[in-house]
């Protein structure tokens, strides 16, 4: 991923495709990958609240009320993204991001020391692969590497909450 690559890997909710965050040009392949239009938003996963402060602008007090307390996975749509690939920061300088508890997505997240895109692992329209083996074999060809850890579960996985949280204090569920 540090040179580009872009991967399958698990994640606190669904399989994932990631790449570095930082890299316009594998963010531009993840899109292509799913066959989505660069206008719809992903997710970016970090491995600590200081590396949100590194990447988001003023993060407002109540978003770390909201990653603290959650109980599931809760994704937050904060203003003010910097330091990102340019085609994954929403016209509106937003981001989506998520500070991920699962060990293998955080460990992978602390070793790049930098956000990594999480989006499902899925053409766009299609179910969200909530485990391995629902993964496309379209989607499993089109990337560089497949992580090995957890495939062979076979559980029932959901989709992150979403909540945007703007600067004046506006807080939207989206999911």
């Amino acid at each position: 991923m540090k040179k580009g690559g872009v991967i399958l890997y698990p994640t606190d909710t669904v399989w994932g495709i990631g790449c570095d965050a930082t890299n316009a040009e594998a963010v531009a392949r993840i899109y292509k990958i799913k066959q989505r239009e660069e206008s719809k938003a992903m997710i970016c996963l970090v491995d600590s609240e200081n590396r949100i402060q590194r990447y988001v602008r003023d993060v407002p007090e109540v978003a770390w009320d909201v990653m603290t307390l959650a109980t599931k996975p809760t994704t937050v749509i904060l203003d003010g993204a910097d330091g990102l690939a340019p085609n994954l920061i929403a016209e509106d300088g937003s981001i989506a991001i998520r500070i991920t508890k699962e060990e293998f997505s955080n460990q992978l997240c602390y070793r790049m020391q930098r956000p990594i895109v999480s989006t499902s692992a899925n053409i766009s329209g299609k179910p969200a692969a909530q485990n391995y083996r629902d993964i496309d074999e379209e989607i499993l060809n089109a990337v560089d590497y497949v992580c090995k850890s957890r495939r062979n579960e076979h559980k029932p996985h959901q989709p992150s909450s979403i909540i945007r949280l703007r600067k004046d204090g506006e807080v939207t569920i989206i999911r």
